[in-house]
Formats: structure tokens, sequence, C-alpha cells
């Protein structure tokens, strides 16, 4: 029987638990990555996949690529150190909303600001979802989680907004219900020549749908699907009929030199070469 060659990159003899409930959209991430690095023709050696702590972090864990499952915030660090040990890998950053943009929100904006060649792939559930459902920042305003029982009162980051803002050259925001739309952001995000992002809108059924009555996973991805709008459907409308609505689509795609090419002039300057 033939196998399908992305499954040559999952680990399917090893017995690891599976952390996502029944209705994540994690698995569907993980699958547009794989086939993104399919259809590249990325070798799987040459793939270093880092992540955090949270459950879009036990991606690593996974696929049978050079993985490293780090400290709750710190992926970016130990993929930066992985990528200046190694320019020729091709490193993907699996970071949760919470690990990426709480805990590990300055070293997101600072790896932004100096252009490092990573793919991160932030998946996006609106909370903390292995720690019990507290309210992370991308958190909707007015939103329950487990710590804000009455509603959350503070307003949501934008990290695509955040990463233009910091200097990354690409931005993309894509859902797991436009699955083959995703796979393409990410396509796209590995072959940038500097940092990467793809926010990737993934249900949470299990806290963030129970606490806020969201209803089923199936549900839950209708609604994903009612309340996201193309970004060039979105130019067309007014504020006011924006109003409640998640733009996806890719916010900025540019060019600048990655801080692994000026890190090694500098090196060779020092050297006198």
């Amino acid at each position: 029987m033939k196998i399908h060659p992305a499954y040559e990159m999952l680990r399917p003899g090893k017995k690891f638990p599976n952390v996502w409930c029944p209705g994540c959209g994690h698995g569907i991430v993980q699958g547009a990555i794989i086939r993104a690095v399919e259809r590249l023709g990325i070798n799987r050696d040459e793939v270093a996949m880092v992540s955090g702590i949270g459950c879009s972090s036990r991606m690593p864990v996974y696929v049978d690529f050079n993985s490293l499952h780090t400290a709750h915030g710190r992926a970016l660090p130990f993929a930066t150190g992985v990528k200046l040990h190694n320019p020729k890998l091709h490193v993907i950053v699996i970071t949760g909303d919470g690990d990426a943009l709480a805990i590990g929100g300055n070293h997101f904006i600072h790896a932004a600001r100096r252009n490092m060649e990573l793919t991160v792939i932030l998946m996006n559930n609106n909370i903390y979802g292995m720690t019990g459902g507290q309210y992370s920042p991308t958190t909707p305003i007015g939103k329950k989680a487990s710590t804000a029982p009455y509603g959350c009162a503070e307003r949501d980051f934008d990290a695509c907004a955040l990463a233009v803002a910091a200097g990354a050259v690409f931005a993309a925001r894509g859902t797991v219900y436009n699955a083959v739309e995703l796979d393409k952001m990410i396509e796209k995000a590995l072959t940038k020549k500097g940092f990467a992002l793809v926010e990737a809108l993934s249900p949470c059924p299990t806290l963030y749908g129970r606490l806020n009555k969201e209803g089923s996973a199936v549900k839950m991805l209708q609604t994903q699907k009612a309340n996201t709008i193309n970004l060039k459907a979105a130019e067309k409308l007014t504020p006011q009929e924006l109003e409640g609505k998640v733009v996806t689509g890719v916010f900025h795609d540019g060019e600048a030199q990655p801080y692994t090419e000026v890190y090694q002039q500098i090196i060779n300057k020092a050297q006198g070469r």
C-alpha cells in the first residue's frame, strides 16, 4: 500500500498521549503545516520545530521533525539559538496566544524587530486551555474565563498588527474552518526570509466554548465561518458593518534583510574577511 508522503512526517509508531480534546482545531493546523512542508519539498531533516508550553505546544511531540519542547513563553529565544547555529534549517515556532503574547510577549516583539528568520504559527483559541481556562491576551472583552467569571475587562491583542508594527516581513490570519486558505498562508510563510507570522484561529470547545455557551465543536466552527471575513471583502465594508467580525487574510508581505545575514556580515568584518 502506498503511504502518503505527509504520513511519514508523523510518529505513528510512538504511543504519545494525545492531549487535544475532541473538537479542538489544533490537529487541523498540524495537518496544514505538514501539507505545506510536503508541497514545498522540504526534507523533514531540514525542519526544526520549536514550541513553548500549552495545548498547541505539544505538536513537536507528534511530528517527525527535529523538535524542541521548551519553557513557557520561551520558544522564540530557543528558536533564535537554533537558527543562528544552523541558518540552513527551516525553523518553525509553534505557540499559543498565552505563550506568545503574555509571558513571551517581549520575545515576540524583539524577534520580529530583529527580523529573525522564523516561521511562527500562533494558534489562537482565545484562552489558556491547558491550565484551566484563564483569560489570555486574546480573550475578547466581555467574554468569560475561569479567571473572569463576569467577563474579561481587558481589550484583546491583534497579533498580526503587533507583528507588523514590530517589523515582521509577513503576517497573516487564517482559520481552521478554511483549512485550504490556512495551508497556503503557511506555505507562503515558509518561503519568507525573515520573521513570518501565521495566526491560526482554532476553537477550544472544552473551556472557552463551554464557559461562553458557544455550543458544540461543530457549532463553534459554524460560528467561526459566520464571524470571519476576508480582508478584501472587509475593505468594502464600513466600521459599523465590520462590528463583531474578525478579519482574515494576508496583512503584510514585505522584504527585509534577515538577522542571520546581518549577523554573518558582522562576523566576517570582525574576522577581517
